[in-house]
């Protein structure tokens, strides 16, 4: 069947020219991945593809999000690297724009707080990494790292490297995170060793480990929550 293109159609219900007149709350989501797309393939328009990549996934965002560039790429005909790319891209702003934080030093007093910066560099990733927060007197972060990157069962946490920076910059405080790319929140044996580890060393540095969170999806533990630390 020949595709309809969508300069035959009504303007009013053409995505982007519906956006334009009626502000971006009026496009459903398939009218939204369209405009992304751009355009379609020899047989779809941009809204008959997008409508079939959508209804693959269930009309779930959250399972697109999850797809790699190259399963886009070789599951659906008519999109190609470009296309694949800019729907991981746009995917990828909306998880920044959920966690977004300012540039300005920010003050943590609560484990949510902690969550929202280090989310969006520990979810949505299918192997282990370990990140750390600096905070001074007043609990506001003047730094942020991530410390190592291993694989799906783990990754090497060398405590010199934390305490190395955090004398550099006068710490006060760190908050640490992991993320456990099973989806697993509970902390394993050698997270509890770790913590129970710079929490030691800490004390000899006049350093006070705040928090550890582990990560996984949009959930996570905290140890300062739990009565851990």
């Amino acid at each position: 069947m020949k595709k309809k293109p969508l300069t035959c159609w009504a303007t009013e219900d053409r995505p982007r020219e519906k956006m334009l007149s009626r502000g971006r709350k009026s496009l459903s989501d398939v009218e939204l991945l369209a405009i992304i797309l751009g355009s379609g393939n020899h047989n779809e328009n941009a809204l008959e593809l997008s409508r079939r990549v959508l209804s693959h996934f269930d009309g779930d965002f959250e399972k697109l999000n999850n797809a790699s560039v190259t399963a886009l790429i070789t599951q659906f005909k008519g999109i190609g690297v470009a296309k694949a790319v800019s729907i991981a891209a746009a995917m990828e702003i909306g998880i920044r724009r959920k966690y977004n934080t300012t540039a300005e030093l920010i003050q943590i007093s609560s484990s949510r707080d902690a969550h929202r910066i280090f989310a969006p560099h520990l979810i949505d990733i299918q192997h282990e990494e370990f990140w750390y927060l600096l905070l001074n007197r007043a609990n506001k972060v003047t730094q942020k790292a991530q410390l190592s990157k291993g694989g799906v069962a783990g990754t090497v946490v060398d405590p010199k490297l934390i305490f190395k920076r955090a004398l550099e910059v006068q710490a006060s405080g760190i908050i640490l995170a992991h993320n456990h790319p099973s989806g697993n929140l509970k902390p394993s044996t050698q997270d509890i060793n770790l913590t129970e580890q710079l929490r030691s060393a800490a004390r000899l540095l006049d350093m006070t480990i705040l928090d550890h969170l582990i990560i996984a999806e949009d959930s996570y533990f905290s140890f300062a929550d739990e009565g851990m630390l």
